[in-house]
């Protein structure tokens, strides 16, 4: 297990959910990689966990934008409707292309999931309820994590100990994606799609997943989620569905996540709660 680094910052905040205050505990610009020095602080993390926490479930959450953008700030309006919950949430940096090209993005996930793993226990939460998310390159990421073990394997990890994945309006399908994308991030030769993609890893035996997907993201996009929803339940794994969110579209997804008329902290409290044993 790594050390707690003794001079974190942890502060008692109060942050907005609707009408009401909720207290937390907050941890911020948590180094996750001891032995990298990642320019922009892409080797940090943030950590959210409701005060007075003990043993809550964790979901381990990564940014959107196209895996060229972002930043772990972005994850703060889904720890507020989270923390609402009782669910701790811990939004997470990883480097970006051009500076880097795939699988670096989906390592650094999976090197912040297993820090999380092994230190979340010292802020409230518990190990064994841990869960890897994300909005729109951040759940391609969440994916990846849940459907190919060799990331996680790098730290001595299993998907077994990933309790579920919750990717929300992710794209999936790489081979199809990549046309339309940067090649800074995937490369140029469509094997190398195909290697990056979920297809794959499209197997029996994988953790949970909720995926979430709006009424108004793109007919592709809404199409990939349904398909992986598919054909994951078809080979085996009963415990994936792929939920369409009304009166949303991509964008308005996480920046209307505390709002009177959302659907996903519901959707993501129920679904840790039939994941709990």
């Amino acid at each position: 297990m790594q050390t707690i680094i003794p001079f974190l910052l942890v502060l008692a905040v109060t942050l907005p959910v609707g009408a009401e205050q909720l207290q937390t505990v907050t941890a911020l610009d948590v180094d996750y990689l001891a032995a990298a020095d990642y320019a922009d602080a892409k080797d940090k993390l943030d950590i959210y966990m409701p005060l007075g926490a003990t043993g809550a479930p964790v979901v381990v959450y990564f940014h959107g934008g196209g895996l060229m953008y972002g930043d772990k700030n972005l994850g703060q309006v889904v720890a507020e409707r989270l923390l609402a919950q009782g669910i701790g949430l811990v939004s997470a940096n990883y480097r970006l292309s051009p500076g880097v090209m795939h699988p670096a993005h989906v390592q650094d996930a999976a090197a912040a999931t297993a820090w999380v793993y092994n230190n979340i226990a010292e802020y409230g939460g518990d190990p064994r309820k841990l869960y890897v998310g994300g909005h729109s390159a951040g759940a391609y990421l969440a994916a990846l994590l849940a459907l190919d073990p060799q990331h996680l394997q790098q730290h001595d990890m299993a998907l077994s100990d990933i309790r579920g994945a919750i990717p929300i309006s992710p794209f999936l399908y790489v081979e199809e994606t990549a046309r339309d994308r940067s090649k800074s991030i995937w490369g140029e030769v469509p094997l190398d799609w195909l290697a990056a993609s979920v297809t794959p890893h499209v197997t029996a035996g994988k953790p949970p997943m909720l995926l979430i997907y709006a009424d108004g993201d793109d007919p592709w996009r809404r199409a990939q989620n349904e398909k992986l929803a598919r054909e994951l339940t078809m080979i085996g794994n009963e415990a994936v569905r792929a939920v369409e969110v009304s009166n949303r579209d991509h964008t308005s997804l996480i920046s209307e996540i505390n709002a009177a008329d959302d659907q996903i902290g519901g959707l993501v409290a129920t679904f840790i709660d039939e994941q709990t044993p």
